[in-house]
């Protein structure tokens, strides 16, 4: 059964089966990243749905699912990447993963610590 939580105003749907797939698929979460560390991404595969597959320059391979984000925003800028096509047209550049020369991108530490809002 999903529970609600609020979090800084922003209501975040958890389902505890998901969370326990996340801790088999990443037994060490939470990924922090030392302060002053440089890294950037160095590869991106599309898995499934809104999940993409990223390797960090360490070495380091993380599932991100981008799902909650896209769904919970209410702006339609960033809704157009839940068109399938749109999403699958992300790009790799100099070590950041964007979509559309930078109409939607993350911040690297967020996606190596595996939180996106």
């Amino acid at each position: 059964m999903p529970k609600l939580y609020e979090y800084f105003g922003l209501i975040v749907l958890f389902y505890s089966k998901q969370a326990s797939q996340l801790t088999k698929e990443h037994p060490s979460d939470p990924l922090i990243l030392p302060e002053g560390v440089v890294i950037e991404i160095t590869k991106a595969e599309y898995v499934e749905g809104y999940k993409l597959k990223l390797k960090f320059s360490d070495n380091i391979e993380r599932i991100v699912d981008f799902e909650p984000f896209l769904k919970l925003s209410t702006n339609p800028l960033i809704r157009k990447y839940l068109a399938f096509d749109q999403f699958k047209r992300f790009k790799l550049e100099y070590g950041d993963l964007q979509w559309n020369d930078y109409d939607l991108c993350f911040p690297i530490a967020d996606l190596y610590e595996g939180r996106i809002a």
